[in-house]
């Protein structure tokens, strides 16, 4: 494994050490949810580079492209279950929510971002496994 590979690997983990404390804060404080489902992207995000940065050499820093490419990259994986596939794309719109919604209150329930951690926590698994 890469040195860069292996950073973004380590980013994925702190993701998801902070969107675990995040769900369990939400049973509290269910505008956590919104910080559990962000981090749960973004711990997506990481282990998506390290992919693309161990198979191709190369480090992409716009979303869409570490979207695009990585979905390239696992298309006909076996060890990426269908649904994994797509969960980058479909939990940026995480992001977008925790990052840029002015709305009070969030769409994003606590029962929902507990579901996105552990799409997360599955995806890292599964890109992990991937890379020697």
């Amino acid at each position: 494994m890469t040195p860069e590979a292996k950073a973004h690997l380590d980013r994925a983990d702190v993701f998801l050490i902070r969107a675990r404390i995040d769900v369990a804060a939400a049973a509290q404080e269910p505008l956590m949810a919104e910080d559990a489902a962000r981090n749960a992207y973004y711990a997506a995000f990481h282990a998506a580079k390290a992919l693309i940065f161990e198979r191709t050499g190369q480090t992409h820093k716009s979303h869409g492209g570490v979207h695009k490419l990585f979905i390239q990259l696992v298309r006909t994986e076996p060890g990426i279950a269908p649904g994994l596939r797509t969960f980058l794309t479909r939990a940026y719109d995480f992001k977008r929510i925790a990052d840029y919604d002015v709305d009070i209150g969030s769409p994003i329930s606590p029962r929902r971002a507990a579901e996105a951690v552990m799409e997360a926590e599955d995806l890292v698994a599964a890109t992990r496994a991937l890379i020697p």
